[in-house]
């Protein structure tokens, strides 16, 4: 996706790279670290797991997950070189590349798990479905991609966020039952695990998709 402002086929990590500083602590601001904690505690990433995760941007849940299991190899990706540069200085004994969701340098059937943190909703829907399609591809039969987003079943009685991101049509493909119909159609056993009411986001809905076969290490 284009960011006119910054002449990029990508959407900065804080929309515009002038705000690139700021980041962390508007991430932090939003209730990210919260939705980080929830997510990782339904990945159930164990030792020995090869772990990506797409769009990581300054890398906040790459490096939570990385500390909570030291002994997986969890690798941060993001078309942002200079999210990536700081994500590197953060934390430079974590490894982290520069990839498009949908074209990772990673063999097939090579991940167990892969996370995703408040990204797709910023995705149009032909690059939504082309993500779904790779990570299906890195993922080994039986490995999860776990999803944390903005959407799912929002209603305006979930407050003054979710009436404003209801009127967005940049959003539709998140709301309602559009990704696990999205992720379903790449091949994946989807449910949604998770959703709930959020004051700055509107509403944060959590999926797990599981790529059928035998189950991963």
């Amino acid at each position: 996706m284009t960011s006119l402002a910054n002449r990029h086929d990508y959407l900065p990590a804080a929309g515009n790279d002038l705000f690139l500083p700021f980041y962390d602590l508007l991430s932090r601001a939003l209730g990210s670290t919260a939705v980080h904690h929830t997510l990782l505690a339904q990945a159930g990433i164990e030792t020995g797991h090869t772990v990506l995760e797409i769009g990581c941007g300054t890398g906040n849940l790459t490096v939570l997950a990385q500390r909570a299991v030291p002994g997986a190899d969890v690798i941060g990706t993001d078309p942002d070189p200079r999210a990536l540069a700081r994500a590197e200085r953060k934390a430079p004994g974590i490894r982290f590349e520069r990839a498009y969701a949908q074209d990772l340098p990673h063999p097939d059937g090579s991940a167990d798990r892969v996370l995703s943190a408040l990204m797709l909703h910023h995705l149009d829907a032909e690059t939504k479905a082309a993500v779904a399609a790779e990570t299906f591809r890195v993922l080994r039969p039986g490995g999860r991609l776990h999803i944390a987003d903005i959407g799912g079943p929002m209603t305006p009685a979930d407050g003054p966020a979710a009436r404003r991101y209801l009127r967005s049509e940049y959003l539709r493909g998140n709301l309602g039952d559009a990704l696990p119909t999205l992720l379903r159609a790449a091949g994946f056993d989807t449910e949604q695990v998770l959703s709930h009411p959020h004051r700055t986001l509107g509403r944060v809905t959590y999926y797990r998709a599981t790529r059928p076969g035998n189950a991963g290490r």
